[in-house]
């Protein structure tokens, strides 16, 4: 998940069955609010010319505005802006050139680290999708890569470069810019971002990991410790196809909507397109520890979150957890063998699902389900990024983003959170907690999983 401060944040807007009856989902629907003020057009207007003040090319005046600790919720909240409405104005890429060029500076402070971490990612999506006005960037990432000491600012350049169409360097001048970061960096393969960068930009051949996805049917069989309900959320591999979730009581036995399997779709997409180790990535694939609900005000951060409560996930290694293991108190701080035995034997060998366990290694963390109060349309180059079908849905950063619609009027049209929070609630009488498991399940297509291609995986 991601952390900015208020005003950024009021800006934005996871075996076998047995022979008895399998559990219902009983009728706990938390309250819901019809009507929600903040998102009518006309408050939805408001947002955007909030947006559009904060992206005002006199709020980037490097003198006016030097990189300090005190101009840190200046910087990230007009950075923010920029990144929600894509502008193509020469200003923009120039503010982000001037930032950018500091990530080769000495002695950064934290605030100052913060404000490039955000120009760099919002750089990097620009640079991306509209390359014809922000291929400026591209000297930026370069020097980066050649002279920054941060591996995930070089890392991040190295992505941008390599996965930018028009105006990119070819795969030669990328192979080159790979072995220039593996003689800057000699420990290149113990750096999470450095070896997963280089393994996406080079291929599995020198990483030897095993990436061929295990019998599903163990994993969907296996409890992570016994008593406690289990959610389990597939995806496909390409994140802009909606995931679909299910959910397992305490007892081992799905849960079921009439005759079907419990389901509902869930999009693990990153607002800034970034992978899964990346800090705002997209949501690692792997076994979060499913604890307590975070209750959500109607106040300022509405537009981040929507009206209804948030699921809290732990990663391992992550403080604020009561117990990651039902048996030992506090969050899981074993090392990865200990992590693999949560696992059924097939897939302990398995290297994306230890994607939880890295990325909370380095740090990763607060992660949630949660809906969405923002317009479906707030993000301006949303259209670029997400597969037309699941435009209702909205990307978050790092998080499991539930659908939550409203009109014109600001009355509620949908909403999955309501039914998510009222299943967790009913399996777990009335409280939430127990494991949820993120897997990715290839696929030659990109449709998204049906609960009929998993039900084959639940025969007995």
């Amino acid at each position: 998940m991601y952390q900015l401060t208020s005003s950024a944040l009021a800006a934005i807007a996871f075996f076998v069955v047995s022979a008895t009856t399998p559990p219902t989902v009983k009728a706990q629907t938390p309250a819901i609010r019809a009507y929600q003020p903040k998102a009518t057009e006309t408050a939805r207007k408001s947002q955007i010319q909030d947006q559009v003040q904060k992206a005002n090319p006199s709020r980037f005046d490097l003198q006016k505005y030097p990189l300090t600790e005190s101009n840190a919720p200046h910087w990230q909240d007009s950075l923010w802006a920029i990144g929600v409405l894509a502008p193509e104005k020469d200003y923009a890429v120039q503010a982000l050139e001037n930032i950018l060029q500091m990530t080769t500076a000495p002695n950064l402070s934290d605030p100052q680290k913060g404000i490039i971490d955000t120009a760099m990612q919002v750089g990097m999506e620009l640079y991306r999708i509209k390359p014809a006005v922000y291929g400026r960037l591209q000297q930026s990432f370069l020097n980066t890569v050649n002279s920054s000491n941060d591996p995930q600012w070089v890392a991040l350049s190295l992505v941008a470069l390599a996965k930018t169409g028009q105006d990119s360097p070819n795969s030669s001048s990328i192979a080159k810019l790979s072995l220039r970061v593996q003689q800057r960096f000699p420990n290149w393969s113990q750096d999470l971002y450095l070896r997963n960068t280089l393994q996406a930009v080079l291929g599995d051949r020198q990483l030897n990991e095993n990436t061929t996805l295990p019998n599903l049917s163990d994993l969907l069989k296996w409890q992570i410790a016994p008593q406690q309900a289990h959610m389990y959320v597939l995806c496909r591999p390409n994140r802009d196809v909606l995931c679909v979730a299910i959910l397992k009581d305490r007892n081992g036995k799905f849960v079921m909507q009439g005759k079907q399997l419990w389901s509902t779709p869930l999009l693990l997409q990153s607002l800034r397109n970034l992978d899964w180790y990346f800090t705002n990535g997209r949501t690692p694939q792997g076994i979060y520890r499913m604890e307590g609900v975070s209750l959500q005000p109607d106040d300022e951060v509405f537009h981040a979150y929507g009206q209804f409560s948030l699921v809290n996930l732990f990663v391992p290694f992550e403080d604020g957890v009561n117990a990651f293991l039902p048996n030992q108190k506090g969050k899981f701080a074993g090392n990865l063998q200990a992590y693999q035995a949560l696992l059924p034997p097939s897939w302990r060998k398995y290297t994306p699902i230890q994607q939880t366990f890295w990325a909370g290694n380095v740090g990763r963390s607060e992660f949630r389900i949660h809906g969405s109060g923002a317009a479906i349309d707030f993000f301006q180059s949303k259209a670029m990024l997400v597969n037309p079908q699941n435009f209702d849905w909205n990307a978050s950063l790092g998080c499991l983003s539930a659908l939550e619609i409203y009109d014109k009027r600001g009355i509620l049209l949908e909403a999955d959170m309501p039914k998510i929070l009222d299943a967790l609630n009913t399996v777990g009488k009335g409280k939430v907690d127990g494991y949820l498991v993120v897997v990715d399940m290839p696929s030659t297509t990109n449709t998204p999983i049906t609960v009929a291609e998993i039900a084959k995986y639940l025969s007995p």
